[in-house]
């Protein structure tokens, strides 16, 4: 069996954080069932929210920050705004979602991490 992928390389290619052959993805950002090479069970991992609530602060932050300096130098109308912001936050953030989803199940897999009970 060949060596399991790190974290970073299931979050950057969505792979399965077992074997690194099967897609980890089953559409842009929901993940497939189980892994079509070795079978493992991709409904165990929980990421929950936890990857959406970060990016909301890692994006917003940086098309604010991108925003308020395009609206100082350039000083264009608001509808360029809305033309060039929406869309590349939309993107950015779907990007990263998958990202931020594929390493947390890395993670959890890595750790053998668990849903927690007393």
């Amino acid at each position: 069996m060949a060596e399991a992928p790190t974290p970073v390389d299931v979050a950057l290619k969505g792979c399965c954080p077992r074997c690194g052959a099967g897609p980890l993805f089953a559409g842009l950002i929901a993940f497939a069932p189980r892994c079509t090479a070795c079978g493992l069970d991709y409904g165990r991992f929980n990421v929950g929210d936890g990857a959406a609530a970060f990016l909301i602060f890692i994006v917003g932050s940086v098309m604010m920050a991108a925003a308020l300096i395009t609206d100082a130098k350039f000083a264009p109308p608001w509808w360029v705004h809305v033309l060039l912001w929406t869309p590349l936050t939309l993107a950015l953030t779907l990007v990263l979602l998958r990202a931020a989803k594929g390493l947390l199940v890395a993670l959890e897999y890595r750790t053998d991490a668990g849903e927690g009970s007393l």
